[in-house]
């Protein structure tokens, strides 16, 4: 079987390869003997065989043209020779225009039926064809690329950039500022301080430790986690687009950043990620400790050396991108922990204690890692073509299939997660209970879109979902901390704490017994 040829008329892409050759030159006969200088008998005696439209689709041999152009003039040709030899009153004259030719053939071709005229593998490629083309062509609108994603915001902050002076102060610092990424940077920050606030310490409320020991929440402590998880998140995103200024001018998304839009020069980005890594982990290591400085540089290390060079590789660059977002929980943790070490307040203690107080640090961490892949399958999926375009290994062109499967499965582990931080008495067992409504919203949506493969909207649903599903989880872990209310309502009410109680009769028993001996004395 050979191969037909895309550059011929519809119905004329299996022809003889004879009869062809046969009606150009009979073609060429009859134009020659039919112009005006001649006598018109003589054009009329030269025979003209007819030829029906179904002969011209019994074989392939067309094929074998030289080049489309070719191909296309003989299709031309023979469409005209078989309008003409069809119609006896008009065999003489001149040839008529192609488009009249190209309607009559279209037509003659459209009203024979596939199944009559067609060879059986053939209707079996035109079934198939037909088969597929739901799925190419959607006519769901929410199956368009860009239905469920958000706009870019450091895109947004590029264009506001450019429509100021090149000169003038707030067109760098808004290009600047469009290199950290802001509203990713946000969401580091807020995963890095929720873990901070609902660190376990005795006595969260009472005014005795307050006045006796440092804070279990300082300020101080607080400002300094955040500044330096600011810096450093912006210093890893502004390498990112340092690497990457191709890709983003090849997808529609990210064409607009400042990089791509030469709104920043390549030595001005530099300058700005290495001063924002320098000062971050600097203000970590000083305002908070050692460990969580370490985890600042080891963010910026994986996500501008490890996660964005391997996405041009593999698709497990999305494993490697949930291990960075797992990180900042782990920073918050480690830092309300060396609040109150006891010991040299290593890394050993503050991730790893012996009595297992570090292990609601880790569930935090699960639950930022799991919550990437419900939040970017959808996501990559509506630009999945944009991706493929840009040579970025994502799992939603690589492996479709896969790419809901991966969204199913991490989706379910919230609610185990959620049990865990109740059983390791950072929350109350109530949390358990009211994150459970959220959590099945969640689980739905991925349900939706591991059987609809991200059609039907079913991608827009999952991501929208996931978008409140992490905030909505947070905020009910913040307002059932363990013990918090009791110590609240006993604040308030103004009875002591139990511990203050038995200390308080433990400190009278001594001076009863300092003042007994010093009678006896």
């Amino acid at each position: 079987m050979r191969p037909p040829v895309s550059g011929l008329r519809p119905g004329l892409e299996n022809a003889c390869w004879q009869c062809t050759q046969r009606a150009v030159l009979r073609h060429e006969r009859r134009v020659f003997f039919s112009k005006s200088s001649l006598p018109r008998a003589s054009a009329a005696t030269v025979p003209v065989q007819r030829f029906s439209a179904s002969y011209f689709l019994s074989n392939a041999l067309l094929a074998r043209v030289n080049g489309n152009q070719d191909a296309r003039r003989l299709g031309n040709t023979v469409a005209s020779s078989l309008d003409r030899s069809n119609d006896p009153a008009t065999s003489t004259e001149a040839p008529r225009p192609a488009r009249a030719a190209d309607s009559t053939v279209a037509t003659a071709a459209a009203s024979l039926t596939p199944d009559n005229t067609l060879l059986p593998h053939r209707r079996r490629q035109a079934a198939r064809r037909n088969a597929a083309l739901p799925q190419t062509a959607p006519s769901d609108p929410n199956d368009a690329p860009t239905a469920n994603l958000p706009p870019d915001a450091s895109a947004a902050l590029a264009a506001a950039a450019a429509r100021h002076p090149a000169d003038s102060l707030r067109r760098k610092l808004s290009a600047l500022l469009s290199l950290s990424k802001p509203r990713l940077t946000v969401l580091v920050v807020l995963s890095a301080m929720v873990p901070y606030a609902l660190y376990p310490v005795p006595a969260f409320l009472s005014s005795s430790v307050l006045h006796d020991a440092a804070p279990s929440l300082s300020p101080l402590t607080l400002l300094f986690l955040t500044t330096g998880t600011t810096l450093c998140s912006a210093a890893a995103n502004a390498l990112n687009m340092l690497y990457e200024p191709d890709t983003d001018a090849k997808m529609s998304r990210t064409r607009a950043r400042p990089l791509v839009r030469r709104l920043l020069t390549t030595r001005a980005a530099v300058l700005f990620a290495v001063g924002c890594g320098l000062t971050g982990t600097g203000a970590l290591y000083l305002g908070v400790n050692p460990t969580v400085a370490f985890l600042g540089a080891l963010n910026i290390a994986l996500y501008a050396g490890a996660y964005t060079p391997l996405k041009r590789l593999s698709a497990a660059n999305t494993w490697v991108g949930a291990v960075i977002g797992g990180i900042p929980p782990l920073m918050g943790w480690a830092a309300g922990a060396g609040e109150s070490a006891t010991a040299d307040g290593t890394w050993r203690e503050l991730l790893f204690a012996s009595d297992g107080s570090s292990v609601g640090g880790w569930l935090f961490a699960g639950v930022l890692f799991a919550w990437q892949f419900p939040h970017f399958m959808p996501l990559s999926w509506g630009i999945r073509d944009e991706y493929r375009a840009a040579g970025l290994r994502m799992l939603c062109w690589v492996n479709p299939a896969r790419n809901g499967r991966v969204a199913l499965r991490y989706s379910l582990v919230f609610i185990p997660l959620c049990i865990g931080l109740c059983a390791a008495g950072v929350t109350e067992w109530s949390f358990a209970v009211t994150s459970a409504p959220v959590n099945v919203w969640l689980a739905r949506e991925a349900v939706r879109f591991w059987r609809l493969e991200g059609h039907k909207g079913s991608a827009k649903g999952l991501f929208w979902a996931s978008v409140w599903h992490l905030p909505v989880v947070l905020v009910l872990a913040l307002a059932q901390k363990k013990g918090m209310w009791g110590r609240v309502w006993r604040s308030v009410v103004g009875e002591p704490e139990e511990e203050e109680e038995e200390g308080e009769w433990e400190d009278d028993e001594e001076d009863q017994g300092g003042v007994v001996s010093e009678r006896v004395l």
